[in-house]
């Protein structure tokens, strides 16, 4: 055990070196630039539909809503379509040039006049829909390319590119789309969809043969989900999480002019603090989970993302003090997100089948996305009957208590990454022990 943790260590210690291996550094380079393209898209296609088509809210409503509709209506058939390919990375080649073709289409039809509401409608849902395609699709790559004992060290790198889009990305959109304006910005999203697929084009590598077509069927990932105890009150855990917190993603921009009288500036700064937090957080999290244990780590995740969102209803005062309470929210948070993330994707690899790794990570991406729509509509319900901040403190409160059903599971006795899934594919035998391989 101790050699292993000394091992796990000097793994820690080499960790850019991951990106020495040519498959891992196309793949990690794929995500990475399309990570950044994300957030050229977050604003550009908003603000393409408010300025050049002078939405209203309700239009911006369904904007939003159909974005993420995808995760929502398609994870789980997404995943069980995956299961049964045997070449999942070509499949994410062409959920990128799609995405690419939809995006460039948003200039190509403002350069002829032709720019409405119901294309950028379609052009979100498209875009949503291939993108629950590339991610079902994507941890069958990512198991193919690293030994499980490298799972967390790749999940801070990817981590970190995620934390490092969302602190460069917003400015950069910004600056992109004053300069080019929202069209023609989406140009250089687009190609970043190219990049990705190129990259993934050039990986080479064994995965996991394609599902069985009788085994399971559609709803084989959520009957082993809710048969194997941890996983399922993992996943449920970070469902009632997410929905939590898009109680904050609906309203803190609302919250932040209207209650607390923060300018574009400063509210740029407050949302630019997440992702340094999760900076911090990719480089400290395989550190917490050699420290500590994986599942601790977990349990540690949850509490270090929901307690500081405590702090946003409480803001109150002078504008400084507003401010500081508010970075200090989102730097503690993002922090937390990131071991949560990487911890909790390490495990899930690891523990599910090959078999049913699409299936299953369609529940995860249905369990973490999909409910986001849901908790937009119920917030905005909400704040309006009840005002935005105690609408804020119920979803704060909510996301804290997320954390009971973690603690329900066996998920804290766990301190390593098994070598292999140790939870049996057939749900008919869920009964025997979880998790033998790997407590200590």
């Amino acid at each position: 055990m101790r050699a292993a943790r000394r091992k796990a260590t000097g793994d820690a210690a080499q960790r850019p070196g991951l990106l020495r291996e040519r498959g891992f550094r196309l793949y990690w380079t794929a995500q990475s630039v399309s990570l950044v393209g994300d957030e050229i898209n977050i604003l550009a296609i908003p603000l393409a539909a408010v300025v050049l088509l002078d939405a209203g809210a309700a239009e911006m409503g369904w904007l939003t809503a159909v974005a993420l509709l995808p995760s929502l209506l398609l994870s789980i058939p997404g995943g069980a379509w995956a299961d049964r390919r045997a070449d999942r990375r070509r499949a994410m080649i062409v959920a990128d040039v799609g995405r690419f073709a939809a995006v460039a289409s948003v200039p190509l039809a403002y350069a002829f006049g032709a720019l409405t509401m119901a294309h950028l409608y379609v052009t979100e849902f498209v875009v949503g829909a291939l993108t629950v395609l590339f991610r079902v699709c994507q941890h069958h790559v990512y198991a193919s390319l690293l030994p499980a004992e490298r799972y967390v060290d790749g999940n801070a790198l990817l981590s970190g590119s995620r934390s490092t889009a969302a602190v460069a990305g917003p400015g950069t959109g910004g600056m992109l789309v004053q300069v080019l304006s929202a069209p023609f910005a989406l140009l250089l999203d687009a190609l970043t969809y190219l990049v990705s697929a190129v990259c993934l084009g050039r990986i080479r590598t064994q995965e996991a043969p394609p599902a069985p077509r009788a085994r399971g069927g559609l709803a084989a990932g959520l009957r082993w989900v809710t048969a194997h105890r941890t996983p399922g009150l993992l996943l449920a855990g970070v469902s009632m999480l997410s929905l939590s917190h898009t109680f904050l993603m609906t309203l803190f921009i609302l919250y932040g002019t209207t209650e607390l009288g923060l300018n574009p500036g400063a509210i740029g700064a407050v949302v630019a603090a997440l992702g340094l937090g999760g900076l911090a957080g990719a480089w400290a999290a395989p550190r917490v989970v050699r420290r500590i244990g994986l599942g601790p780590a977990v349990v540690a995740g949850f509490l270090g993302f929901s307690l500081p969102l405590l702090l946003v209803p409480l803001a109150d005062g002078p504008m400084p003090l507003v401010i500081t309470t508010l970075v200090a929210a989102q730097l503690g948070a993002g922090c937390g997100v990131a071991v949560l993330d990487i911890s909790t994707n390490s495990y899930l690899i690891a523990v599910i089948p090959e078999t049913l790794r699409s299936r299953v990570m369609g529940v995860v991406q249905t369990a973490n996305f999909g409910v986001r729509p849901i908790g937009a509509v119920l917030a905005g319900t909400l704040g309006t009957v009840l005002g935005l901040r105690p609408t804020l403190w119920i979803g704060t409160a909510s996301a804290v208590l997320s954390v009971l059903w973690v603690v329900a599971s066996d998920v804290r006795h766990i301190r390593e990454l098994p070598e292999h899934a140790d939870l049996p594919e057939d749900p008919e035998h869920a009964d025997l022990p979880e998790n033998t391989a790997v407590t200590s």
